[in-house]
């Protein structure tokens, strides 16, 4: 029996026909910013119109198809990211996560008010932390989160994200910002632009704290301000002046804390602004 042989364009069609699912999810998506790693914000982009969903949770999406998720300091190993594309099947892709070894801080004999508050305040912290959750559940359609991010203010760093300390025995909660040691009444400046969504000036752990809506989940919070400057629905702009550093509230020294979020996920900051010097 004698075979014809097929054209080339009919053998390269059928081919492409077969990898077509494998097409499909390579190029449902483009990862702009970010790496699969815990304490990492992650920027990528897609078609407009598409459903895109990390871990099962909708995420917006602007104008131009981007989307914005983070990946939490405690994260598990893996994430799912799921995208639908306008007219086609949803693309389910599993990803593993980096895992990072944190810093832990031991330290005994301490006395017992600086383990924990007292007893009667712990209505005051509960009811603080509601305003700052409730800041940081924004889902606004601002943009601002697509841009590079820029230092508040600069200095060394005095304490990094995701160390934790031992207290006489009890671990504490881990530290889920990055600390910049400046002299109190140093200018603050929004990391990115945005909008205040929380301005209080004297809460029990963090003093005055001020938070900045980045659109789509993306928040920086900055802590043990001595002055805020903007109050809340104020627009602000990249490396505008929104507050000076202090040591008010729960803190030791003079510095400004510095946190990013995405809703309740820690990201780590230093991971997202360029080094300066030797930090």
């Amino acid at each position: 029996m004698r075979y014809r042989r097929r054209p080339l364009a009919t053998t390269l069609l059928t081919t492409l026909l077969l990898l077509a699912p494998g097409l499909a999810a390579a190029k449902s998506w483009t990862l702009l910013r970010g790496d699969w790693q815990q304490g990492a914000l992650l920027i990528g982009k897609t078609t407009p119109g598409a459903k895109v969903r990390f871990d099962g949770r909708a995420l917006l999406l602007d104008s131009q198809g981007r989307f914005v998720f983070g990946i939490d300091r405690d994260a598990p190993d893996q994430a799912t990211l799921d995208i639908q594309l306008p007219g086609q099947a949803p693309v389910v892709e599993h990803h593993k996560i980096a895992k990072r070894n944190w810093s832990v801080q031991r330290i005994e004999g301490l006395p017992p008010s600086k383990v924990n508050p007292p007893p009667e305040v712990d209505a005051r912290i509960v009811a603080e932390s509601k305003k700052i959750k409730a800041a940081l559940a924004r889902d606004s359609q601002l943009d601002d989160f697509a841009q590079p991010f820029h230092w508040p203010a600069t200095g060394r760093i005095s304490g990094v994200f995701g160390s934790q300390r031992i207290l006489n025995g009890v671990p504490k909660q881990p530290h889920y910002g990055l600390d910049v040691a400046v002299p109190t009444g140093t200018p603050v400046r929004a990391p990115l632009g945005g909008v205040v969504s929380l301005a209080e000036r004297d809460l029990y752990f963090t003093g005055g704290t001020l938070i900045i809506d980045h659109g789509h989940g993306v928040s920086s919070i900055m802590v043990h301000l001595s002055k805020l400057l903007v109050q809340v629905g104020d627009p602000v702009r990249q490396g505008e002046v929104v507050a000076e550093s202090g040591m008010t509230g729960r803190a030791t020294g003079p510095h400004l804390h510095w946190g990013v979020y995405w809703f309740d996920s820690h990201l780590d900051p230093q991971r997202l602004v360029p080094k300066i010097g030797g930090n």
